[in-house]
């Protein structure tokens, strides 16, 4: 595991947030004046183009945004960043449960290993604001209802695809994730399906984000949102993979006009 660290007054690719009791490490976030000795651009680019405007445009609200921005660094395994924007996200309206949630949710979508990497960020965070275990989701309990047709319609089609070659990748597929992930209550279906698509996006993992965008659609987020989830990741996860959704994000969105 790394060292992590976040900085009072940090380089940080955000607007406006409250200042938060440093986590002092070895990996911390560069400070303003540190940027400047290394690329005085850079510093000006964040200022101009993501302070002052990426946070503050309307299309999708602060809130999704830490959503977006804090599964895109899981995701991406970039973890010198994540306590800040951590902090961020709960300085938004992100609840501790939903931190947790996302935390889960992604170690399915993004592998073991880079859920465990975000768990010491989360916890001196969480450690610092004095969120105890009375904040967090439980292991297991009542679920969200099931949609028993759409889920075996999915089954179905997964495992005439793939039973044959995989048992296990579907059966697992069917058991943790439809029947059991999914249905979790702590992170709303809508912020479960945003969290997924932001983190196919940051990973460019393109051809799982037409099933999981319609899902997201069907969970309520508007192609409003969507279309901003692409330009805020640009600045997350690279013009590359901001570009490379873009097609497939455009083509739900059209057929869904149908």
């Amino acid at each position: 595991m790394r060292s992590f660290a976040a900085t009072l007054f940090s380089f940080c690719l955000f607007a406006g947030a409250a200042a938060q009791t440093p986590i002092v490490g070895a990996n911390a976030m560069p400070k303003p004046e540190d940027i400047r000795a290394v690329s005085p651009a850079l510093e000006g680019y964040a200022q101009k183009f993501v302070i002052d405007d990426l946070w503050k445009r309307p299309g999708l609200s602060r809130r999704d945004r830490g959503i977006v921005t804090v599964a895109a660094l899981i995701a991406r395994d970039q973890t010198v960043e994540l306590p800040h924007y951590l902090a961020l996200a709960l300085d938004n309206g992100v609840k501790p449960s939903e931190i947790s949630e996302i935390i889960t949710h992604l170690a399915f979508y993004t592998g073991w290993a880079n859920a465990m990497d975000a768990i010491p960020a989360a916890r001196e965070v969480f450690k610092s604001r004095n969120i105890g275990a009375d904040q967090l989701p439980p292991d297991s309990g009542p679920q969200l209802p099931l949609d028993e047709a759409a889920e075996k319609q999915r089954a179905t089609r997964v495992g005439e695809q793939f039973g044959q070659i995989t048992p296990s990748l579907v059966q697992y597929t069917t058991d943790a994730l439809f029947r059991d992930l999914w249905l979790r209550p702590a992170l709303a279906p809508r912020d479960r399906s945003l969290v997924t698509v932001s983190a196919l996006i940051a990973t460019g993992q393109v051809a799982q984000i037409t099933y999981h965008l319609n899902r997201a659609m069907d969970n309520g987020l508007t192609k409003e949102e969507a279309g901003e989830v692409l330009g805020h990741l640009a600045f997350y996860a690279g013009w590359p993979n901001a570009f490379s959704a873009a097609p497939v994000v455009k083509d739900v969105i059209e057929k869904r006009r149908q």
